[in-house]
């Protein structure tokens, strides 16, 4: 008998909550997902802060297709000279400080946040790494380890021992960072806390803190890199330098890709003692690559990044109500907050019913999330926020 692929997905796709969106998406392009009845929703999240220059962005598209025509996996990741790979690590270099000059590529944000994790450990002889409450790195077991809620970690324990968690924001805090910190990984402005970004200077002193005893700090932009924030890369916001910065999700241009980024001194540390010390069969995947490399060009020629301050001010603009709390965040990286999760999710539900997407995060349910490609226009923009004053 004919299963619908509804049908398919409740029976045979594992689930990760009992009451999934299940929106049925037969094509995407631009800031748009159509059902198979053609209805039409924006998407106010780009898959959560991933489609950066759209659904299917003509650029992406031609060098996912080129590549896929030229070659796709020829060897495990390190061995061989394969073009996408080294120019897009090239781009990445010449697009960070002088200190971000070699790129590990991996598949994933997650993946990324586990090699920095070994990086530091292997680097600095230490064990510890220090976190932040309430901070999302990952679901794999080490990047769960050092995210911030213990619901989601206590049914998986026991996890990567030596993990602290600090609280973010608090200057006080900062001075537990000692010689015994392998690495403090700090998610530049908080992701699933609702879009919370750091007090002034707070970044600046956790910096010095982590030069002054010997620590790596570990800049996680999955979310906030890729010109979100109104910059290419949110920690220029701030007038600091990490040692490592993680990527993923934006750089995509769609496709499963991740980085981790330092200096060529601290990646030389993975070639001896072991040989090997980290190794991916898939990681920098050429036809990820490829897209990646073409999504990093498109933002910039597009001058994307200059356009995201005018669009966060329209969005505070147009977003007036009296339910409505406040609006945080920075960019295209903004949290609306209600009075509670009940009144956000009602709020939600009747905005996908009217055609927009958007969602909730994970460790603050009484905010929403927007998050839209970068190159959502003005006009937009209004359409948006029209659905969302109209469902609330």
């Amino acid at each position: 008998m004919y299963k619908t692929n509804r049908q398919l997905f409740f029976e045979h796709l594992a689930p990760t909550s009992k009451f999934p969106l299940a929106i049925e998406i037969q094509r995407a392009s631009g800031i748009y997902m159509y059902a198979p009845n053609g209805k039409k929703y924006i998407d106010f999240i780009s898959g959560i802060g991933v489609s950066n220059v759209g659904h299917c962005h003509a650029n992406v598209v031609e060098a996912i297709k080129k590549q896929a025509e030229t070659y796709m996996h020829l060897m495990v990741y390190g061995e061989y000279v394969q073009a996408p790979q080294v120019q897009l690590a090239a781009w990445l270099s010449n697009h960070l400080p002088a200190t971000l000059n070699s790129a590990y590529l991996t598949n994933s944000g997650a993946e990324a946040i586990e090699g920095a994790m070994k990086l530091a450990k292997r680097a600095t002889g230490r064990t510890k790494i220090i976190s932040f409450k309430n901070c999302y790195h990952g679901s794999t077991q080490g990047a769960l380890s050092i995210i911030g809620s213990e619901e989601f970690k206590q049914n998986f324990r026991p996890l990567i021992p030596d993990c602290t968690l600090l609280n973010f924001n608090n200057f006080e805090d900062i001075n537990l960072i000692d010689e015994t910190v392998a690495a403090v990984f700090v998610e530049t402005i908080q992701g699933e806390a609702g879009y919370i970004e750091p007090k002034p200077h707070y970044l600046q002193l956790l910096r010095n803190q982590c030069t002054k005893v010997g620590a790596l700090l570990v800049c996680d932009e999955i979310q906030a890199g890729a010109g979100r924030t109104g910059k290419l890369w949110a920690f220029e916001h701030y007038d600091i330098v990490p040692d490592v910065i993680c990527l993923a999700k934006g750089i995509g241009g769609g496709m499963p890709i991740g980085a981790f980024v330092a200096s060529d001194e601290l990646m030389s540390f993975f070639t001896e003692n072991p040989i090997l010390g980290h190794l991916t069969t898939f990681g920098g995947h050429p036809v990820s690559a490829a897209a990646s490399l073409a999504c990093l060009q498109t933002i910039e020629d597009e001058k994307l990044v200059e356009s995201v301050q005018e669009k966060e001010l329209l969005i505070k603009k147009l977003l007036v109500h009296p339910k409505i709390n406040e609006i945080r965040g920075k960019g295209l990286m903004l949290a609306v907050g209600f009075d509670s999760f009940e009144i956000n999710k009602a709020i939600i539900d009747r905005c996908i019913e009217n055609g927009v997407v958007t969602d909730w995060f994970l460790f603050c349910d009484n905010y929403m999330r927007i998050a839209p490609p970068l190159t959502i226009t003005l006009s937009e923009i209004e359409q948006a926020c029209s659905v969302i004053l109209k469902s609330i």
